[in-house]
């Protein structure tokens, strides 16, 4: 049995994650990347779904060091048949934000330095009240948090769920796919046709997707996404 959760996820805090840097300025991608939405959503650091995970492996309160382990962390996912989509925005603001920092070389150096000159930069960040839209497709039902974090600075955000499908239709065909999509979780499944690549880290999402193959008819979404990395 298939279950799709059409969700909506609201923000109340500012969100901050660096897409791109050009130059001074952080930019931050209307989009959030379907691994993000795994951490925050509870399904990496959950006992529930991790069942092959050790404990060394989970950042439930420490990470022993700055590497991501998206395949040992997901994997799991496709043997508990879970599947989170990223998620595209409903309605959304932006604000830029200016920060200022000083060069403190005279705490180093004993002798006479430069002159103390303050540098600055600037976030662009997603504000309050933007929503986005994902799918979460099971087999079987799921408790979902109504409140979860995201981002660098682990901003409050709010779980909606406006629609769960039990066995929904599926056709075979082309169709075009309104919501992003991570390709490696696609390319494997369905023949890809044509699609805008938004460049982001650590995988680079697409959107308006044109492909051939296997979907669910009533939100165009393709059939049979697993987790999949370059190894």
């Amino acid at each position: 049995m298939t279950i799709i959760y059409q969700c909506q996820i609201e923000l109340h805090d500012n969100l901050y994650y660096a897409t791109r840097e050009i130059g001074r300025l952080y930019e931050t991608e209307i989009i959030l990347h379907n691994y993000a939405l795994c951490y925050a959503l509870g399904f990496v650091d959950s006992e529930k779904y991790q069942t092959t995970v050790s404990d060394e492996d989970t950042y439930t309160y420490f990470c022993h060091e700055q590497i991501p382990k998206y395949e040992q962390h997901l994997t799991p996912l496709n043997q508990q048949k879970i599947y989170l989509t990223p998620a595209k925005p409903v309605c959304h603001h932006t604000t830029l934000n200016t920060w200022k920092y000083a060069n403190n070389n005279y705490h180093v150096e004993m002798h006479k330095t430069q002159k103390n000159m303050p540098s600055f930069g600037r976030n662009k960040e997603i504000a309050p009240e933007s929503i986005f839209e994902c799918f979460i497709i099971s087999e079987k039902h799921l408790q979902l948090p109504h409140w979860i974090r995201l981002g660098k600075w682990m901003s409050k955000a709010e779980v909606i769920k406006i629609k769960e499908i039990i066995k929904p239709k599926t056709k075979t065909g082309v169709f075009t796919c309104p919501h992003p999509l991570n390709p490696l979780d696609v390319m494997f499944t369905n023949r890809l046709i044509s699609y805008d690549v938004i460049n982001m880290p650590p995988v680079s999402l697409i959107r308006n997707v044109t492909m051939e193959g296997e979907y669910y008819s009533d939100f165009n979404l393709p059939v049979n996404m697993n987790y999949r990395f370059n190894n």
